[in-house]
């Protein structure tokens, strides 16, 4: 075989693992943005008219959001905010066009303390959609129904609706972030391994009036009076298993 047939089958193995690389690559990109961005993805690929120039807008909006400063509320000023949408959701008996407009604007102000730009709707939308697009469904809904509000075109039912929408983007700003609230379980989630009895109390609760699948140290049913002192012996045992048990 020649030295160039050679060199044109190495150019075309090369060029082979370059496409399913860049193909496979490619997949796992389209795979990250439909979980990172939810309905949001498959709402960018119908605007935008394909997946490539869906994808650039959805890349474009993560590097955009990069750029924020987003800080997590402390606890103090969460419980605040909620008791302010508990008075919202009072106001609403009385008047519920106010109330919508009054959680609109209870949103924007949590947005705005979180790091969040709040002038524009899109513009809220495609910061929020990088870690909220599964909950961006309500917050459009809402904005569609305030703004027939303000046209005095939404019934009752359609602001009730709205105050839902609205609460749930609002709940999902105030909660905690997933990753302080594994490092605080880690060391309460670690797993704890029994202990085997000690010789000693094993005896005991033989001696307390145990058999075969009893435990050392429990009360037989139905005690004769002269077991008393056994009983205590047994129970005297148990609290020494319990303070042997190393923990985890």
């Amino acid at each position: 075989m020649s030295t160039a047939i050679m060199v044109v089958i190495a150019v075309i193995i090369v060029a082979a693992v370059a496409a399913v690389a860049f193909l496979a690559w490619k997949q796992a990109r389209t795979r990250r943005l439909k979980r990172r961005f939810g309905p949001e993805y498959e709402r960018a690929v119908q605007q935008h008219g394909g997946r490539t120039a869906a994808e650039r807008e959805l890349l474009g909006r993560e590097r955009r959001h990069e750029e924020l400063e987003l800080r997590d509320l402390d606890p103090r000023r969460r419980e605040e905010y909620r008791e302010q949408w508990v008075r919202v959701q009072e106001r609403f008996v009385d008047a519920p066009e106010s109330a919508v407009e009054q959680a609109d604007g209870l949103v924007t102000v949590v947005m705005g303390e979180r790091g969040y730009p709040t002038h524009g709707f899109e513009e809220k939308v495609a910061h929020l959609s990088v870690e909220h697009g599964r909950t961006l469904d309500h917050y459009r809904r809402a904005h569609d129904i305030s703004g027939r509000a303000a046209g005095k075109q939404a019934s009752t039912e359609d602001l009730r609706q709205a105050m839902v929408h609205y609460r749930a983007l609002f709940e999902e700003l105030l909660s905690v972030p997933a990753q302080s609230t594994a490092t605080e379980d880690a060391g309460n989630d670690a797993p704890r391994t029994p202990a085997e009895p000690e010789p000693e109390a094993a005896a005991s609760g033989r001696h307390a009036g145990t058999g075969p699948g009893t435990e050392a140290g429990a009360r037989v049913p139905g005690p004769r009076t002269g077991d008393h002192a056994a009983d205590r012996t047994g129970d005297r045992a148990a609290e020494r298993d319990d303070e042997q048990t190393p923990r985890s």
